[in-house]
């Protein structure tokens, strides 16, 4: 049971990265070159949004592998290892890095949003770094779960 469910998140971890990429490929270009039709005289607008869109496909990628090594620790027993402790602070690390870089490109997302005149962009910003927010404060509430258990386990061993 515990592989078949292992098994299946990690599908579901490979799935979230096919949209993901999908949207690199074909969604960032035309997002970009719509900022630089919004705003012809300021054309490196258009390289903003590449850097700041494609610089956060990195850690998200990142974080999917790191998710993903998770799941291997799992199936192979070592779930309560440093090992684990160490992906859950990646996957953290990440998550911050990804709102950090969101919350750097909000001023692309207002730029845009005022131009068009569509408020549901800037919407669309917030709700990623509040996304990416959330899944810090989850990841380090299990990294310190998981540090303490750990730690039990050791003192319990120990005692034997």
């Amino acid at each position: 049971m515990k592989r078949v469910s292992t098994l299946f998140l990690k599908l579901a971890v490979i799935l979230m990265g096919i949209p993901v990429l999908a949207l690199c490929i074909f969604l960032v270009p035309k997002i970009a070159n719509f900022a630089a039709q919004l705003y012809p005289d300021m054309a490196y607008l258009k390289y903003l949004v590449f850097i700041d869109l494609y610089a956060t496909a990195i850690p998200f990628y990142f974080a999917l592998y790191q998710a993903f090594k998770l799941l291997s620790y799992i199936d192979k027993n070592i779930a309560f290892s440093d090992l684990s402790v160490r992906a859950l602070k990646n996957i953290k690390y990440c998550a911050i890095t990804i709102s950090i870089l969101y919350v750097l490109g909000m001023p692309l997302f207002y730029l845009i949003a005022e131009m068009d005149d569509a408020p549901g962009i800037i919407l669309i910003g917030m709700v990623m770094i509040f996304a990416s927010i959330v899944i810090t404060v989850f990841a380090a509430v299990l990294q310190k779960l998981l540090k303490n258990a750990i730690d039990i386990k050791s003192e319990n061993d120990l005692t034997v």
